[in-house]
């Protein structure tokens, strides 16, 4: 009975285990304009049945694609318009393909396995942009999706995705050159505290994350802190940090807010610390401003205006840095 009730529970375990498992993407990083392999990484199957169709849909932003073939599955893909064009070395391309299918193969819900896509991030895209690979998986009787979009860590369904990085952050934000234009525009002021150099970034259409950046500066004898913020044009808004681990830059939620010290200065800028608006419902358009609540601990709530500029902006009236596209 020991034994039975032993082996019944290690096998729930597993279950439960194999149930947690996401689909997910091998590469974590990429950075605007690099040819990469993404590979999504396929753990389990439907409920326990076997899988024998894996669709993959691309991005906006991820251009001249190309799928790995895999033994033992039929490989079709679509076709369909870029949100922008691309120079391709010295080829336009205002097409392209958008999503792959894996099909008529068996993959055993113990088992797991790879699937490739070969392409390029459009050198136009900023850093910190979270590109988005929605993933299906078809059984005999039901599917595995992982296609919510939203960018949260609480669905059970996650889309793949890769946070784009720029190779020069880094260094770039050692030598202290990542405000450049942080204290553009009038100051916003709440209690204590002065907000300045606000600004965002162009996205592509239908893209479902944006930035916020900005200067926040304590003139106070007391701490206070940003715990959370809002805008109209998105979902949801968040409080995000990205360090580096073992060489990967890595992006997180800050659930307790970000500290602003007594006569402290605070810089969310890219590569550091930063707003991240959620579930876009709109494009964020270049020349145009878009208003973000911040409330903090003590301060309160204050308006701040962000003006978007270039999709690799670097600080407020940064319109710098366009991609040529014919």
């Amino acid at each position: 009975m020991i034994r039975i009730t032993l082996t019944s529970a290690l096998l729930a375990a597993a279950a439960a285990t194999s149930a947690l498992a996401h689909a997910t993407l091998e590469q974590k990083t990429a950075a605007p304009g690099e040819t990469t392999k993404i590979t999504l990484r396929v753990p389990h199957g439907c409920d326990g049945e076997a899988t024998h169709t894996v669709r993959l849909t691309l991005p906006d932003g991820f251009y001249a694609a190309k799928p790995m073939p895999k033994p033992g599955w039929d490989l079709s893909t679509e076709d369909g318009p870029y949100a922008t064009p691309y120079d391709n070395h010295g080829t336009k391309m205002t097409s392209g393909l958008r999503s792959v299918t894996w099909s008529n193969g068996h993959l055993e819900d113990g088992w797991y396995d790879e699937f490739t896509v070969r392409g390029t991030f459009g050198a136009e895209l900023a850093p910190e942009s979270v590109m988005v690979f929605p993933a299906v998986q078809t059984c005999a009787n039901g599917t595995a999706d992982w296609t919510d979009t939203s960018g949260s860590h609480d669905v059970p369904n996650p889309a793949p995705s890769v946070t784009l990085v720029a190779a020069t952050d880094s260094a770039e934000e050692h030598a202290g050159h990542g405000g450049h234009g942080a204290t553009d525009g009038a100051a916003q002021t709440a209690g204590a505290l002065e907000i300045t150099g606000g600004f965002s970034r162009a996205t592509l259409p239908n893209a479902p994350v944006g930035g916020g950046f900005l200067t926040i500066v304590n003139t106070g004898t007391e701490d206070d802190r940003l715990v959370s913020a809002s805008a109209a044009v998105a979902g949801r808004a968040e409080v995000h940090e990205m360090t580096m681990a073992d060489g990967v830059m890595q992006m997180r939620p800050l659930p307790d807010g970000l500290p602003i010290p007594a006569g402290g200065t605070v810089e969310l800028r890219p590569g550091g610390h930063h707003l991240m608006l959620m579930d876009l419902k709109e494009a964020l358009v270049e020349g145009e401003t878009v208003e973000v609540t911040l409330t903090f601990e003590t301060a309160g709530e204050v308006v701040v205006p962000l003006a978007i500029g270039a999709p690799n902006a670097r600080g407020a009236m940064d319109h710098s840095g366009h991609m040529k596209k014919d």
